[in-house]
């Protein structure tokens, strides 16, 4: 009636949606969601996730955007703040208001002057291995060691 017939017949005679090619995720400012979150688009969060965060594509925080837990995704852009575990595939931009802390594996990282980044940091490798309890074992450590991770603690103006 409105538009194209975005719908399919399936083999089992009932109809579904056609998945959106661009599709694009928004959580906004004074929305608070806790558990997991698990999309295949784009996902901007100007409001909270208390949680885990999947997503095979881009996370953008905005500036009023805030996660605690773990995010797991191909890009991620942060200017708001993230406490937690953060694997990024390939490139990771922490801009100049964002306040990131917690264990970050990522492939590529750009830290903008001004932002706080006090993490510990695994690039171009895998993720640390852990022990049962969730700490890092002793050869993780090690091996941070000798791949040469950081601890960075960068803050405004230093």
């Amino acid at each position: 009636m409105f538009g194209g017939n975005n719908k399919k017949e399936s083999s089992t005679g009932r109809s579904t949606s056609a998945p959106t090619a661009n599709g694009f995720n928004s959580l906004v400012k004074g929305t608070v969601v806790e558990g997991t979150v698990t999309s295949e688009s784009d996902i901007r969060i100007d409001g909270t996730i208390k949680g885990k965060l999947h997503c095979n594509a881009k996370v953008i925080i905005g500036p009023t955007g805030r996660v605690e837990g773990e995010i797991r995704c191909q890009n991620a852009v942060i200017e708001g703040s993230f406490e937690g575990v953060l694997q990024v595939k390939e490139l990771l931009n922490i801009r100049e208001a964002a306040k990131v802390g917690g264990e970050v594996t990522t492939e590529k990282l750009i830290v903008q002057s001004g932002a706080t980044f006090n993490v510990t940091c695994t690039m171009g490798g895998s993720a640390p291995r852990h022990t049962a309890n969730g700490k890092p074992s002793t050869k993780a450590a090690q091996d941070k060691k000798d791949t040469g991770s950081v601890k960075a603690n960068k803050a405004a103006g230093a």
